[in-house]
């Protein structure tokens, strides 16, 4: 693999891979992959989906302990906010993780570096490399400093639509309506954008790769807005 200065991946983290190469590979998009193809091919892919399954054990690990009153359908919800595209995604980019990415040119050049689904992936990808050079330990400490806060926030995103619709109800300042304002991207990795209204006012925007994904973050920007 062509050399690249993770170092300073590593301090925003707080730890230092033994196997550089395993940090380097968990940056790799496919898209780069593709592109050098004869040189390594290899991607991030099976490493996001091995952190993937660590994330979920730690999660729920961290649930179970955390709060003794949840039942499993609680337990399951909260879990599920904890680990979407967009909390893992606002992770990555509290640690910059986009500015490390090896992307093809084309990914780079529109935007890839700050798309969800590529950010959310190499999260994932990240906590996998860090498994298999430091083992369990080191990626639990990762997740519990880098995502397991504010667990209020992460559910709100999730509930987002519900809140929404019932802060616009007890407000009585008109009906509550989404509204798609675009969509690009080929048929296989489409990006959606909708507005929310209330009323014939309009309050926010959101994008996702599926409407309702849209739909969510435009109540959850309207959310925020409401509250300020």
């Amino acid at each position: 693999m062509k050399h690249v200065d993770l170092s300073g991946l590593e301090s925003r983290i707080g730890y230092d891979f033994q196997e550089k190469g395993l940090l380097l590979l968990a940056m790799t998009h496919s898209s780069y992959a593709n592109e050098h193809k004869g040189k390594n091919s290899k991607n991030n892919e099976r490493l996001e989906f091995l952190g993937d399954a660590v994330l979920e054990i730690t999660v729920s690990d961290y649930l179970f302990h955390t709060y003794p009153s949840y039942d499993e359908g609680k337990m399951t919800k909260t879990r599920s906010s904890m680990v979407c595209e967009f909390t893992l995604a606002s992770c990555a980019r509290e640690i910059e993780l986009g500015q490390y990415l090896r992307l093809s040119n084309g990914e780079d050049f529109t935007g890839g570096r700050e798309r969800d689904s590529i950010l959310s992936d190499a999260f994932e990808a990240l906590i996998g490399a860090i498994y298999l050079d430091g083992g369990m330990e080191h990626a639990s400490a990762f997740i519990h400093h880098h995502l397991l806060q504010d667990i209020g926030d992460k559910t709100l995103f999730y509930d987002a639509k519900t809140i929404l619709q019932e802060m616009v109800q007890s407000s009585n300042n008109g009906a509550l309506r989404y509204e798609l304002i675009g969509e690009t991207g080929p048929d296989h990795n489409k990006e959606f954008t909708v507005e929310t209204y209330i009323g014939d006012k309009v309050y926010a925007s959101g994008s996702g790769r599926t409407k309702k994904g849209a739909e969510q973050m435009a109540a959850y920007q309207t959310i925020l807005m409401l509250k300020k």
